[in-house]
């Protein structure tokens, strides 16, 4: 029989066996488990707060040109503007074309540049221009398809898709008559590609891409055309889809669509309020604070063949601006926003915008400001996370908070066409601000309500 003594020391050991085994445990699983982030993306310095500009060359300006709209630079320098995203630039295609001047994304010559904006040389001044005054360029790539004419599709016919004839097709189930789709089973267009993007890069300057319908295109081509545009210099990428994986190696920011199906819904009244959470629950639980996403109220597509800003917003429309901006997410402005454009500008005719003054682009002017100056508004891990703070009206009125160790928002939306008194839960607004814009101080605790218009919004900082 074992003496007490015997079996204490006994136990001692096991137990100092038992903790060595589920330490060296512990150690042998740590890097298995540990967490690895998954965008491996470095964003540009420079996108950290920046602000994105579409520019349609057909219709900016009355001449349509890149010279043209040169010119107009400094003033969306003074608007805030940051990134000037330009539409395709190439020669358009003649065979099937659509209507008298064509779409730009039927892409006849990659390397090319499109007459009706100007030359070669014009292009490379133009993003001179932008370049001294602190702002950068995007081109517009069109990577799925090419025009029924481009020299491709005679020299290396093997790099397009076939339907069930074996004839080149257009895109799938939609009308994209004027255009036929690229093969990326195929190692040569993946490459002709890759080598054409670096060349807008190398040779004329462009800061980076936004991709039409890269969701169309496999991931890992993309992948690729990230690291070898990186190779060059810091590139900014946009993919037109929304998507995760497409953030882990290749692009900067997707689109956020269902925002703007959600906001439409709910300004149209066939919606309430906790629509708009799903989509913020996805943005934050589903995308890494490293994912940016593009939000905005007007684009080249919604313009053309949704409808006006106007149209599909109405008494909405500085609300939902407001939200663009002071949300999650990247605002991007459509040309002609800034001058309450409240026509459909046509597609594939010259229809040039009309410049004028008007309130919208102050309230633009206004919000980018303060997204510039206000670093829990700033995008992605950079800025702040949006807090949800309950409301008594929560079918209606969205309010959170966006703070970090310097700045701190509180912000306030009424989406619905009647006068709100609001009171709040919680104590994360509580605190002493300044409004936004008429600079007045508030201070908000337990006891204080806000009071909004039928379709009207407060932002507070501090």
């Amino acid at each position: 029989m074992l003496s007490r003594c015997t079996v204490l020391v006994f136990l001692f050991m096991f137990s100092l066996l038992g903790c060595q085994s589920t330490e060296s445990y512990s150690n042998s699983k740590n890097d298995q488990y540990s967490p690895e982030p998954y965008v491996k993306v470095k964003h540009p310095e420079w996108s950290k707060n920046a602000i994105l500009y579409q520019l349609n060359t057909r219709q900016f300006t009355e001449e349509g040109t890149f010279v043209a709209a040169a010119a107009q630079l400094p003033r969306l320098k003074e608007l805030g503007i940051d990134i000037i995203w330009l539409m395709p630039v190439n020669p358009i295609g003649e065979l099937n074309r659509k209507g008298t001047l064509g779409s730009p994304y039927s892409v006849k010559d990659y390397y090319g540049v499109n007459p009706e904006f100007g030359s070669l040389d014009d292009l490379k001044f133009f993003v001179n221009q932008a370049h001294e005054l602190g702002m950068k360029v995007i081109l517009d790539w069109v990577a799925n398809h090419t025009s029924w004419d481009n020299e491709l599709r005679t020299t290396n016919p093997e790099w397009y898709q076939r339907d069930y004839k074996g004839d080149f097709r257009p895109t799938p189930w939609w009308d994209w008559s004027d255009i036929i789709n690229l093969d990326y089973s195929q190692p040569g267009i993946r490459e002709y590609m890759t080598a054409a993007m670096k060349y807008w890069v190398q040779e004329v300057g462009m800061d980076g891409f936004r991709c039409d319908v890269a969701g169309f295109v496999p991931v890992d081509f993309w992948n690729t055309v990230r690291r070898e545009l990186d190779s060059v210099k810091p590139v900014f990428m946009l993919a037109e889809w929304e998507s995760r994986d497409l953030h882990a190696y290749a692009f900067d920011m997707t689109y956020a669509w269902s925002w703007s199906e959600y906001m439409h819904k709910i300004v149209r009244g066939e919606a309430d309020m906790p629509l708009l959470f799903k989509y913020y629950s996805w943005n934050e639980s589903a995308f890494p604070r490293e994912a940016y996403r593009m939000t905005h109220v007007a684009n080249h597509d919604s313009n053309a063949w949704e409808g006006t800003m106007f149209e599909n917003y109405g008494d909405a429309l500085e609300t939902v601006i407001a939200l663009s901006v002071i949300g999650e997410g990247v605002p991007m402005m459509y040309n002609g926003q800034e001058a309450g454009n409240d026509r459909r500008l046509k597609f594939f005719e010259k229809d040039p915008i009309q410049w004028k003054a008007h309130p919208i682009g102050d309230l633009y002017k206004a919000l980018f400001a303060l997204k510039h100056k206000n670093t829990a508004l700033w995008n992605g891990q950079y800025g702040a996370r949006m807090i949800h703070v309950p409301n008594d009206n929560p079918k209606r009125v969205l309010s959170f908070v966006r703070e970090n160790e310097q700045d701190k928002v509180f912000a306030v939306f009424n989406f619905s066409d009647t006068a709100r008194e609001v009171k709040f839960e919680e104590k994360l607004y509580h605190g002493r601000y300044q409004d936004a814009f008429s600079g007045d101080e508030v201070f908000m605790s337990a006891d204080s309500s806000v009071i909004l218009p039928a379709w009207e919004f407060k932002v507070f900082v501090k």
